[in-house]
C-alpha cells in the first residue's frame, strides 16, 4: 500500500476559514489583532495562489460577530460564507457538507476563536477520518493561555499544528515551480518581515544595471 506524502501537496488541501468576524477579534487577546489580520490575509493569498478550494463560515453575524471581515471578504469575493448557529461548524449539515464535497482529505483550519469555534470541529474532522492541520498563528485566543491549551489539546487528538508561512513553503517547495513561483515569492516578499525583506534585497543585487 502506497504510503501518503509526509508533505502537504495542493491536490489533497482544502481551506476552513471559521468566524473570522469582527465582534470575535475583539475577544481575541492571544496576539496582536493586526498581526492576526495581517497573518489570516497571508493564509488566504496562499490558498488562491495555489488553488485550494475555500470554504468560510461565520456565526452570530446579525446579533454579534458581524460579517466576515472585509480585508478578507475582498480576497474571496465569489465565497459564500456559510451562516450557522452552532459554534462547532462540524455540526452544522451545511457547513460539513460543503468540507466533504472538495473531496480533499487535508483540512487547513484557521479561525476564531480557538477555544471553541476551531477547537470542536477540528476533533469532529479528525474523528471523522480527516487529517487536519491548524494554523495557529492565524487562530486567536481569548488569552494566551487559553490559545495554547486549546492548541494542545487539538494535537494531542492527532491535529498537526503550522504557521501560514510553513503552509506555503510546504505547498511550493520547489522553487523550479514556475507556475506558482511568482504568486508566492510575492507573498513573501509583502508578508513575511526580514524573509521577505531579504528576498527583495536579493532581486535588487542580483537585477544587472540598465543599459545606457
Amino acid at each position: 500500500m502506497q504510503t501518503p506524502s509526509p508533505f502537504l501537496t495542493p491536490d489533497a488541501c482544502a481551506l476552513v476559514l471559521l468566524d473570522h468576524q469582527a465582534g470575535l477579534a475583539f475577544a481575541v487577546e492571544s496576539q496582536a489583532r493586526q498581526t492576526l489580520l495581517n497573518n489570516t490575509l497571508s493564509l488566504v493569498k496562499t490558498a488562491l495562489a495555489f488553488d485550494l478550494p475555500v470554504i468560510v463560515s461565520t456565526s452570530a453575524s446579525k446579533v454579534y460577530s458581524g460579517p466576515l471581515m472585509p480585508s478578507i471578504k475582498a480576497l474571496l469575493p465569489d465565497v459564500e460564507s456559510l451562516e450557522r448557529r452552532n459554534m462547532n461548524a462540524w455540526e452544522d449539515e451545511q457547513v460539513r457538507t460543503a468540507i466533504v464535497n472538495t473531496g480533499r482529505p487535508r483540512l487547513i483550519v484557521s479561525g476564531l476563536l480557538t477555544e471553541a469555534c476551531v477547537t470542536f470541529p477540528v476533533l469532529s474532522a479528525l474523528a471523522d477520518g480527516y487529517e487536519v492541520f491548524v494554523v495557529a498563528d492565524t487562530c486567536g485566543g481569548a488569552s494566551t493561555t487559553s490559545h495554547e491549551l486549546a492548541l494542545r489539546r487539538m494535537e494531542q487528538a492527532g491535529a498537526r499544528l503550522i504557521s501560514w508561512i510553513q503552509l506555503l513553503l510546504e505547498l511550493q517547495r520547489d522553487w523550479t515551480r514556475r507556475d506558482t513561483y511568482a504568486q508566492a515569492r510575492a507573498i513573501i516578499e509583502e508578508n513575511a518581515g526580514g524573509y521577505g525583506i531579504g528576498l527583495r534585497y536579493a532581486a535588487s543585487m542580483l537585477t544587472p544595471p540598465a543599459s545606457t
